[in-house]
């Protein structure tokens, strides 16, 4: 743990990129992890799955999550990223979309316990690096398992779990549930740390969190898109200090940034634009603005950066 509440950059498909990456952690973000690799991908050489191994020394700590769905093939996958030296390998046992799911993986193992622990088991074994994972409260209502399952992962020698307060039914709808988050923190059996995930969105919703749920560390993902400095709002928030005033203007030009970083990392300009595309338009700053529809179509369907850095340059002039 990097400080005393330290906030994460939760891992998220086309999301967690280098280019994004590097934002939140000039903003602060104590943690980040990379999307999640494919481990039979990156068995069988996969080069898109291959390059989402590329981390920098200015990451650090960097966790590289893998998932999949048998013990053979994640033994080998972690083999492989242990030799990209993160400072954690993290385990996907939560991804609840069905292409991940329902073929075993992800969330799917919520339903088949013992295999999950069988992986954890073997891949913990297999490396010298240490190994975390991530999950949800369970596969559905009737069957959220987590407060056993956060021991018996730790028995296995996970080093740290990542709980969000979902079930995989619920996927992304409804409210996180923070109870059985704090259950399993408050466990006297649990010994390694805890990290909440799901629905923190503003600095207070944070520091409720860690003040009620006594977790080790909070991770955050979709309140971080187009919004990359939340990481420093929170921190500031539990130092006391108080809010920085950010200009449209200013908020833009970080958006900028992160196209052009994206740009340079996809290797292409409308792929890396589109790429980018759910941060400026679910950007923090542009919510709430009057009559701002047809100005959000526009930004999606900007396919070069002259095009769309003038529509963003319009936007500081009408509402900035």
């Amino acid at each position: 743990m990097s400080s005393t509440k330290p906030i994460y950059l939760a891992p998220m498909e086309d999301v967690t990129d280098p280019a994004f990456r590097l934002l939140c952690k000039r903003f602060g973000a104590d943690r980040v992890y990379t999307e999640f690799v494919n481990a039979d991908a990156l068995i069988r050489d996969v080069a898109a799955s291959l390059r989402k191994l590329k981390i920098s020394e200015a990451e650090r700590p960097v966790a590289i999550q893998i998932y999949g769905k048998d013990v053979e093939s994640m033994v080998d996958a972690a083999k492989i990223v242990e030799q990209a030296k993160p400072d954690f390998l993290d385990l996907n046992f939560g991804c609840p979309v069905k292409k991940v799911a329902s073929k075993g993986a992800g969330a799917g193992l919520l339903r088949e316990p013992d295999k999950m622990l069988a992986i954890a088991r073997a891949v913990v074994k297999a490396v010298k690096i240490p190994v975390t994972a991530k999950t949800r409260l369970g596969w559905n209502d009737e069957s959220k398992i987590i407060v056993s399952l956060a021991e018996a992962l730790q028995d296995c020698g996970i080093t740290e779990l990542a709980i969000h307060g979902r079930t995989r039914a619920q996927m992304y709808t409804g409210d996180a549930d923070w109870t059985l988050i704090g259950e399993v923190k408050n466990n006297p059996r649990m010994r390694i740390p805890i990290i909440g995930n799901g629905d923190v969105t503003t600095p207070e919703r944070a520091k409720e969190c860690f003040d009620r749920y006594g977790v080790d560390a909070i991770m955050i993902g979709r309140a971080t898109f187009g919004n990359p400095w939340i990481f420093e709002d929170i921190k500031r928030y539990l130092a006391g200090e108080e809010p920085l005033e950010r200009s449209m203007a200013w908020c833009v030009d970080i958006l900028k940034e992160h196209v052009l970083r994206s740009i340079e990392w996809v290797g292409d300009e409308r792929k890396g634009i589109v790429h980018a595309r759910r941060h400026f338009a679910n950007a923090q700053i542009f919510k709430g603005l009057y009559d701002f529809k047809q100005t959000r179509i526009a930004l999606l369907r900007a396919e070069n950066k002259e095009e769309l850095f003038a529509i963003m340059d319009d936007i500081v002039d009408k509402w900035g």
